[in-house]
């Protein structure tokens, strides 16, 4: 909300600058978000009375004035004005005065000069040269009763500051300039001045005829016929400025006082051309069906979650938001009808949103307007009436079914000076409540308020800590250090960060992404076979719908968004938080109940293996090079792999991700089905890991080096083909348990017999077909001794026993 200081101090005058000013209104919850001047600086600039304007000799559209700018001889002016005649009173820049910077920043100096060879000892000056609007139509035309001579900044006021208030949405008392002194009194305890509204006499009885439905959506509702205006007079000066400083530009004098009163008491009222009405008015709500040509020329159509203004015929105005064409005043109107409603906040919430238009008016209305002064509002717009339209006022017609009922707040003593943090008594929440014009009852540490009718924020207990808080000062409040003690979460060794995490894998080559947590539904039954994902009340976007309980589908949004702009390589990687459902997890101050969110981190990998080298053919990446990345980043962990099926992967190109016998995640090329729906050229090759076992490491335990040298034995043994390199290196590790001497496994070759054509002798190394055999090179180390053959032959023959039993192995011969 925008407004002059010069207005606000009409009401409220405590002594105090400009600046003090907004900053009591900000420290008192009413946040002034800018404070400039009315107008930029500019020097030696009067008034001054064009005596005489005659046409100039070489220009046809320019006029040489005679000018009396009270420095005791008349200045002679060239102007280009259209609106330049005698008689009428304008800026006028003497030489050497000083304009507001024009688009290059510097100041405009004026100086004698000629104008197609007539001399200019000055200029006279519209209202876009003084940077006081748009305006540049002619010349500003300043009041005939300005006196020549004096500054122009004196006689507009223009060192006047302009207050542009921030108001939170409770804050609806805020919306006018008498609001927001009513405020600034209670703050400074300056004086209020309430001006006393005096009724207008009746000229006569008439009223117009005007019936309620619908008391839900209108509690009350006031209006006045005034006969005989004249809507063909110009607006007051004085009240096109003031409209103008509050960020409204002037239309019709009708319209002018309106708002102007809205501005002054933050009720909105709307003027309908009585002539143009059928018979009477019905408050009511819409039907579907109808329309309504509304002012700013839009057409709607209503239905009944939509109050309206009808006469006998039609829709007449969109009730507590706009009013409609067809009943608007024009210049022929004579007869109108003047009104002024209490409409419920919640039947004016959101009507204006659903047909992409805000007025002023709704804006009040939606946050709660004061129902007690709907007929002093009116007494003051027929005032203003009869006073620039003139006209006869007819009866008043107040009609008041269903105001709000303040139901009383108590305010426990005790309990504010708790919440607020510093100690109060009684009487200091009592003074700051009386401050603010509340009634209120003393009880024994208790203050029991009966919130006014234009405050609409007062229900509970917190709201009137609130009040005495602000009105005490927040700035007041002491400052006192925490009492409770500070300790230190040290990091056990056996866990590293999550930053020592993605510092991992940026050095595999992974750019880190960060995604939304809210995904679209498809994705959770596609990618995680997620049938019950954890939905969002109100998403941000119809296809952010859900939260995510994997970050395969964002990682793939990533890709797909780099791919269509041609990236040849990717690898990018995600930390964050996935969301499942899960009945056992209770509410605390970092979880919610029924929701599990445990940390993830998930990579993709796509296109080559490598950057382009010049010593070789790029490799496409597949799924060992992401395992080779999986075990870089759990080292000196040994993770296993065994085969498995996910919603997301190839069913025969994945696998699941354990240590020390406990599933972590899945790693493996993406299913074909999802690689064809997202349009992928190549499959990428993604993993997903729990992040706490990511983050899990063992501590280092020294141990002393080797002093004796290892033997090593190759073994070769014959297997069937369904036979697993995991298998075999299980068998060898249980054959050696319990001995201490094998100290590593390698497999180092498998051979496969080629396939025996018609009438071909097979092939040597006795491998039936089926069979494949797998060579091992074992390595022996005792810490002691070195060790001889006699030590190492029967660790290696129980070896060789145990794949037999396990495996149903053989020596290959």
């Amino acid at each position: 909300m925008q407004f002059p200081e010069s207005w606000l101090r009409e009401f409220c005058n405590p002594p105090l600058g400009s600046a003090e000013l907004a900053e009591t209104l900000t420290m008192g919850g009413f946040e002034v978000e800018e404070r400039r001047p009315v107008a930029p600086p500019f020097s030696r600039i009067v008034v001054g009375e064009i005596k005489e304007a005659v046409q100039h000799p070489n220009a046809d559209r320019l006029r040489v004035c005679q000018v009396d700018a009270g420095q005791g001889a008349l200045l002679n002016i060239v102007c280009g004005a259209p609106n330049a005649r005698v008689g009428i009173k304008v800026p006028c820049a003497l030489v050497g005065a000083e304009l507001p910077p024009g688009e290059d920043g510097k100041p405009f100096l004026i100086k004698l000069g000629k104008l197609r060879g007539v001399e200019s000892q000055g200029m006279l000056c519209s209202a876009r040269e003084l940077k006081l609007s748009e305006d540049h139509g002619g010349l500003l035309e300043l009041d005939a009763d300005a006196p020549i001579g004096a500054d122009v900044r004196d006689v507009l006021k223009l060192d006047d500051a302009l207050l542009t208030l921030k108001l939170t949405p409770n804050l609806a008392h805020g919306l006018s300039v008498y609001g927001v002194a009513r405020e600034l009194a209670a703050l400074t305890g300056a004086p209020l001045k309430t001006p006393a509204i005096a009724p207008v006499a009746a000229s006569f009885a008439d009223v117009l005829p005007v019936k309620v439905e619908a008391p839900e959506l209108c509690g009350r509702f006031s209006g006045r016929i005034v006969r005989g205006v004249n809507t063909q007079v110009a607006t007051p000066a004085w009240m096109v400025d003031r409209l103008a400083r509050c960020g409204q530009r002037s239309v019709t004098p009708l319209v002018d006082i309106s708002n102007y009163v809205m501005f002054e008491y933050g009720q909105p009222s709307h003027i309908f051309d009585l002539d143009k009405i059928h018979g009477g008015l019905t408050v009511r709500w819409g039907k579907a069906g109808e329309q309504l040509k509304l002012l700013n020329g839009n057409t709607i159509g209503v239905d009944d979650k939509v109050g309206v203004i009808a006469d006998d015929q039609a829709v007449e105005s969109l009730a507590g938001i706009m009013g409609g064409d067809a009943t608007s005043v024009s210049d022929g109107t004579r007869n109108i009808y003047v009104e002024a409603a209490f409409w419920w906040p919640e039947a004016v919430q959101g009507r204006s949103r659903r047909f992409n238009f805000s007025t002023d008016a709704g804006h009040r209305y939606e946050r709660g307007v004061d129902p007690s002064r709907t007929v002093e509002i009116i007494e003051r717009i027929t005032q203003l009436i009869i006073e620039i339209c003139g006209g006869q006022a007819g009866a008043m017609d107040d009609k008041i079914l269903n105001v709000p009922e303040a139901m009383p707040v108590t305010l426990r003593v005790a309990r504010a000076a708790r919440v607020i943090g510093m100690p109060l008594t009684q009487a200091q929440c009592a003074d700051a409540l009386r401050r603010l014009g509340f009634v209120l009852r003393e009880g024994e540490g208790t203050l029991t308020v009966t919130p006014p009718p234009h405050r609409f924020d007062l229900l509970i207990e917190e709201d009137l800590i609130e009040e005495v808080a602000r009105l005490i000062g927040f700035n007041n409040l002491p400052t006192n250090a925490p009492l409770a003690p500070i300790t230190a979460r040290v990091r056990p060794e056996a866990r590293r960060s999550r930053f020592a995490v993605r510092r991992s894998l940026a050095a595999l080559g992974y750019q880190e992404t960060i995604n939304f947590s809210f995904v679209e539904a498809h994705w959770e039954q596609d990618l995680a076979g997620n049938a019950k994902p954890v939905k969002l009340l109100n998403p941000i976007a119809s296809q952010m719908s859900v939260m995510r309980s994997s970050l395969l589908g964002s990682l793939l949004q990533v890709l797909k968004f780099n791919l269509d702009r041609k990236a040849p390589r990717v690898r990018v990687f995600e930390v964050g938080r996935v969301f499942m459902r899960d009945d056992s997890v209770a509410t605390t101050d970092s979880t919610v109940r029924g929701v599990d969110q445990p940390m993830r981190v998930a990579g993709l990998a796509w296109g080559d293996a490598e950057e382009a080298r010049w010593d070789g053919k790029p490799q496409r990446v597949d799924f060992y090079d992401a395992k080779g990345d999986v075990e870089a980043l759990l080292a000196p962990r040994v993770p296993s792999f065994e085969p498995a099926e996910h919603p997301a992967l190839h069913p025969g190109r994945s696998a699941r991700v354990l240590v020390d016998g406990k599933a972590i995640g899945f790693i493996g090329e993406l299913h074909p089905r999802w690689r064809q729906k997202w349009d992928f050229a190549l499959a990428p090759v993604l993993f997903e890991l729990d992040l706490d076992a990511v983050a899990a490491r063992p501590v280092p335990v020294a141990r002393p080096v080797p002093k004796h040298q290892a033997v090593e034995r190759d073994i070769a043994v014959v297997v069937a083909e369904a036979v697993t390199h995991n298998a075999l290196m299980q068998a060898i590790q249980s054959a050696a348990a319990g001995k201490g001497l094998l100290r590593d496994a390698t497999l180092f070759d498998i051979y496969r017999p080629q396939p025996v054509r018609d009438g071909a002798v097979p092939a040597s190394g006795g491998l039936a077909q089926g069979e494949k055999s797998m060579a091992v090179r074992l390595s022996f180390q005792d810490d002691s001794a070195t060790l001889t053959d006699e030590q190492v032959e029967p660790a290696v023959r129980a070896i060789v026993e145990q794949l037999s039993a396990k495996l149903g192995a053989r020596l290959r011969g």
